[in-house]
């Protein structure tokens, strides 16, 4: 199948959100909208959920097979995981001494850490210039003929080159438009060819909650990030919700 590259900025805008208008370079969200006093437990409790899910669907795209969608999932990581904590800290309108106490040692333990610290970053960065700019490689077992007439099969109408190993591991070709855009169509690489593609963070953390982290690759890095936000956001659950 082949899976048309749309342009950065339009992914962007359809999959997390709008500008506010009345303040340029800032976002809003639907899902961390702030919340009035007198919000129940469970509701903050869900949003807490529903804000973890779009973060994890974030990763499923980040570790997923198709290449175009791993930028957007990158994005959705940082952004809406930061954004877990914030919807968390509504339960202070609730309860606030309770709540205060239950969070002391977990901002505690996100303030003095390198991962959690190095999200928070990326999140606001992404927000405020787009992107981060990573480094990657690419390991190939076999390129050979035989592969090569199987990638000649799925060229589309008007390919004028091919690329293996892109900003996302992709295979594919490149489409000249009229307006003289280029535009990648991905394909599915042959299993023979045992493609590895790697990405990683500039200056990336290499400590979390104490240990050394051994594996820095961006993957890496964001797995381990929504694994701690799950643990939270059920600590939550479990705490706030008996």
């Amino acid at each position: 199948m082949l899976i048309g590259h749309l342009p950065r900025q339009v992914r962007g805008r359809a999959a997390v959100g709008a500008r506010n208008r009345n303040s340029p370079g800032t976002a809003t969200w639907d899902t961390v909208a702030p919340m009035v006093e007198g919000t129940s437990v469970p509701d903050v409790l869900r949003k807490a959920r529903e804000t973890l899910s779009a973060a994890q669907l974030g990763l499923s795209d980040l570790v997923g097979s198709v290449p175009d969608r791993r930028g957007m999932g990158l994005w959705n990581v940082a952004v809406f995981g930061r954004s877990v904590t914030l919807v968390l800290q509504n339960l202070r309108t609730v309860d606030r001494v309770r709540f205060d106490a239950w969070y002391a040692p977990y901002k505690k333990e996100m303030g003095a850490d390198p991962l959690m610290q190095y999200f928070t970053k990326l999140r606001n960065e992404i927000l405020k210039e787009g992107p981060p700019r990573l480094s990657g490689s690419v390991y190939i077992n076999r390129l050979d003929p035989a592969i090569m007439r199987q990638l000649e099969r799925s060229r589309p109408p008007g390919a004028t080159g091919f690329f293996v190993g892109d900003e996302w591991g992709g295979v594919g070709w490149t489409v000249a438009q009229p307006d003289g855009r280029i535009l990648k169509y991905y394909v599915d690489e042959p299993p023979e060819m045992g493609m590895i593609a790697t990405r990683h963070f500039q200056n990336p953390p290499t400590l979390h909650l104490g240990k050394q982290l051994p594996n820095t690759t961006v993957e890496a890095l964001c797995t381990t990030y929504v694994a701690y936000l799950t643990r939270l956001v059920e600590a939550a659950e479990t705490h706030f919700g008996s």
